[in-house]
C-alpha cells in the first residue's frame, strides 16, 4: 500500500475509550506508504505517539477538518521524508513541537485554525525547503523568529489572528521571492521603518489590525507586482506617498483607521486596476482625485477625515 485516501466521508474512529486514531497502528506495517489523506471526516480523537512509527517513505499527510483534538506528538519529527503536513481546521492544542524542525524536506506546513498556543518555535527555521507556512487563527504569542527570514524558499506566510506581540523582524523583508504575507490581527509593532523594497514578487501584504506606528509607506512604491495592500487599523502617520503610482498592479488598497495626513495624491489616478480604495478615519485634507479609478469610488472610501472635498456624490 502506497496511497491511503478516504477524504470527505462520514467516518469515525470507532474507538470509544481512548479516542486515539488506532487505525494508524495498522498502517505502520505499510513500509511503502507515501500518502495518508483522511481530511473532512468527523473522526475526532487524538494523534497517537506511534505516529512516529509510520513508514519513512511517508511524504503527504492530510488531516484537515477532522475534529482532531489534543496535542501534536513530538514523534511526528521521525517522519523525515515528509513533504506536506496539513492538519488545519481542527481543535489541536498545546505547543507546536520543536521536533517538527526535523522534517528537513517539508515544503508545506498547514496548522491554521486550531487552538495551538505558546511561542513560534525557532526550530521551524530548520525547514529550509518550506514554501507554505500556515499558522493563522491560533493562540500563538510572543515573537516572530527573525530566522524565518533565512527560509528563502518561502512563498506564503500566514500568521493572521494570533496574539503575537513583537516587532516584525526586518529579516522578513529579505524574502525576495515571497508571494503573500498575512500578519493581520495581532499585536505586532515596528521598531524601524518597514523596507519592502526587496519584495519584487509580492502579490499580497496584509499588516492590518496591529500596532504599527510612524511613517512606513515610503518604500512601497516600487512593488510593481503588488495586487493587495492592507495597512488599515494601525497607528500610522505621515503622508500617502506620490510614489504609490508605481503600484501599477494594485487592485485593493486599505489605509483606513490610521493617523495619515496631507492630501490624496492625484498620481493615484494612474492605478488602472484599483477596484477597492479606503482612506476613511484619517486626517486627510484637500481635493479628492476625480479621474481614472476614482470615478468609481463612493463616499464610504473617504469618510471621517479632517478636510477632504470633492464632487457632490461624495
Amino acid at each position: 500500500l502506497e496511497w491511503f485516501r478516504i477524504v470527505n466521508n462520514n467516518l469515525i474512529t470507532g474507538s470509544a475509550t481512548d479516542h486515539e486514531w488506532s487505525f494508524l497502528s495498522s498502517l505502520t506495517n505499510c513500509k511503502n506508504l507515501k500518502t495518508i489523506g483522511v481530511s473532512e471526516n468527523p473522526l475526532s480523537g487524538v494523534l497517537p505517539t506511534y505516529i512516529g512509527n509510520l513508514s519513512k517513505s511517508l511524504q503527504y499527510f492530510y488531516a484537515e477538518e477532522c475534529e482532531l483534538q489534543g496535542t501534536i506528538p513530538m514523534e511526528i519529527g521521525n517522519l523525515s521524508n515528509m513533504l506536506v503536513l496539513e492538519h488545519g481546521y481542527n481543535k489541536l492544542s498545546g505547543f507546536i513541537p520543536k521536533s517538527i524542525g526535523g522534517l528537513r524536506n517539508l515544503q508545506s506546513l498547514g496548522l491554521s485554525s486550531n487552538k495551538l498556543g505558546g511561542p513560534i518555535s525557532e526550530s521551524l527555521c530548520d525547514l529550509e525547503r518550506l514554501y507554505n507556512l500556515f499558522l493563522g487563527l491560533n493562540k500563538l504569542h510572543g515573537s516572530i523568529p527573525s530566522c524565518l527570514g533565512n527560509i528563502t524558499s518561502l512563498g506564503y506566510l500566514y500568521f493572521a489572528s494570533n496574539k503575537l506581540s513583537s516587532a516584525i523582524p526586518s529579516t522578513l523583508w529579505n524574502l525576495k521571492d515571497i508571494l503573500k504575507i498575512d500578519l493581520s490581527l495581532n499585536h505586532l509593532h515596528n521598531s524601524h521603518a518597514i523596507d519592502v523594497g526587496n519584495l519584487r514578487s509580492l502579490l499580497k501584504l496584509n499588516l492590518s489590525r496591529n500596532l504599527l506606528t510612524g511613517d512606513v509607506l515610503s518604500t512601497f512604491g516600487g512593488l510593481q507586482t503588488l495586487v493587495s495592500l492592507d495597512l488599515s487599523n494601525n497607528i500610522l502617520h505621515g503622508h500617502i506617498p506620490e510614489s504609490f503610482d508605481g503600484l501599477i498592479s494594485l487592485e485593493f488598497l486599505d489605509l483606513c483607521n490610521n493617523n495619515l495626513s496631507g492630501v490624496i495624491p492625484k498620481s493615484l489616478e494612474k492605478l488602472l486596476y484599483l477596484k477597492y480604495f479606503n482612506v476613511s478615519f484619517n486626517r486627510l485634507e484637500g481635493e479628492i482625485p476625480s479621474k481614472g479609478c476614482f470615478s468609481n469610488f463612493s463616499s464610504t472610501s473617504f469618510m471621517k477625515n479632517y478636510a477632504l472635498c470633492g464632487p457632490p456624490r461624495l
